[in-house]
């Protein structure tokens, strides 16, 4: 049977996937992990709304009936494109007759990776749960403090990057603040906590209508959160962040920093650049063609947050979700016509708009010919979510969690684990 090979199994290559379920093929997911993660809700992890087992899902339970399908665990190193032939970690290697790549994208500090530590970023469940760590640690370690200017550092949190991800987390970190952790604590009012959104551009939310992102600003700033526009930042330490305004530096004292400006496309496509001629773009992203194909190797496919595919229009698609499952369809529908000797069919996305929440009751929403802010929003967001969300149980567990967070202003999940040492200070 024509063998296809699926690296990752993220929302690109869990579609692919399971869109080849009646196609004559043998198909091998490969990811270095057993399940799949819903990211859009990993933010709710790490501010301790949902536990890690609520947005992932075992990779082998949800193909578990798909009989052409396997999994294999490991992580994909390395390529022989002529040879058709994907090295593993373990030295094995794994032949194809097609191959899509979906391996997505992992955090990008712009060159300055020993702040990585300092403020991790959101792309991993570990992820999730060291920032779920240094949020709930900074209330513990302020209550304690008896310095007012080290108290006050513990209870300010910089978040760097004023997209979709930074804005929510901001919002979530408003709602900690505000109503999650009141009346709990004796020595601080958590009410007190400063929370500041850096953002380089003019404005947060920059890919959403101007409009929209005035909404959102005013939604954070009723949260208590602190916009800084127009910043760049130029240092993480242990005592805070430094950061170029257009009126020169600053440096704001925190020790809570949470990283959420940049994001580089994987490893992997490093290896496509040697073996297979791909060219990259400045986020380290494969230019595509219209087939999502690597000119000159129609057998390879890239997709996902992995692949820079240029429109009609010129405009580069994002790296959200619904772009990766359009190309994953996609893919696995033109390696299906191959098989049957029809002919290629170029990839056309259907923009089903934009969605971001920020706090309770209150989001943006910008579909291609009308936008809408507030309740009604927000409670779209839910809807799309809980849809998306891989596997029934997760869908009603997670509607459950969100129903009684709303009532009860608590949030379940507040979970200090690891060693508290093991975080820079």
């Amino acid at each position: 049977m024509h063998r296809v090979a699926i690296v990752g199994g993220g929302f690109g290559g869990l579609y692919a996937a399971k869109a080849l379920r009646k196609a004559p093929a043998d198909v091998a997911l490969i990811d270095r992990r057993n399940f799949h993660l819903f990211q859009p809700l990993l933010y709710q992890v790490a501010t301790g709304a949902l536990s890690p087992g609520e947005i992932a899902a075992p990779l082998r339970a949800v193909l578990r009936s798909q009989r052409n399908a396997r999994v294999l665990l490991g992580s994909v190193v390395d390529l022989n494109a002529d040879e058709r032939r994907l090295e593993l970690d373990d030295g094995a290697h794994l032949p194809y007759d097609s191959l899509i790549v979906a391996a997505g994208a992992q955090n990008f500090y712009y060159g300055h990776n020993e702040w990585e530590p300092l403020a991790p970023g959101l792309k991993s469940i570990e992820d999730g749960t060291r920032i779920r760590h240094k949020i709930f640690y900074a209330f513990e370690a302020a209550e304690r403090e008896t310095d007012p200017a080290t108290r006050r550092a513990w209870l300010t949190f910089v978040i760097a990057g004023g997209g979709p991800t930074g804005v929510e987390l901001a919002g979530a970190l408003g709602e900690i603040a505000n109503d999650v952790l009141r009346s709990e604590f004796r020595s601080i009012q958590p009410s007190e906590a400063q929370i500041v959104l850096l953002e380089g551009e003019g404005r947060v939310l920059g890919t959403f209508d101007p409009g929209l992102s005035a909404a959102a600003e005013r939604s954070l700033v009723r949260l208590g959160v602190r916009t800084r526009t127009g910043v760049r930042v130029t240092g993480i330490a242990p005592e805070g962040v430094r950061i170029q305004t257009a009126t020169g530096e600053d440096f704001i004292a925190a020790h809570t920093v949470i990283w959420s400006a940049g994001v580089r496309a994987s490893d992997l496509a490093l290896r496509l650049k040697e073996r297979a001629g791909a060219e990259l773009d400045r986020g380290g992203r494969v230019l595509v063609d219209e087939h999502c194909n690597i000119p000159g190797h129609p057998e390879i496919f890239v997709i996902g947050d992995m692949a820079h595919f240029r429109t009609a229009a010129g405009a580069s698609l994002p790296g959200v979700a619904p772009v990766a499952i359009q190309m994953g369809r996609y893919a696995a529908g033109a390696i299906a016509r191959r098989l049957q000797d029809l002919p290629d069919q170029p990839f056309r996305y259907r923009d089903k708009g934009n969605l971001a929440v920020i706090g309770r009751a209150a989001g943006v929403a910008q579909f291609p010919h009308f936008h809408f802010t507030g309740l009604l929003a927000w409670l779209l967001w839910l809807f799309v979510h809980l849809m998306y969300l891989v596997g029934f149980q997760n869908r009603l567990i997670v509607f459950i969690r969100w129903g009684f967070a709303y009532f009860t202003y608590n949030r379940g999940a507040r979970l200090i684990t690891g060693d508290p040492g093991r975080y820079p200070r």
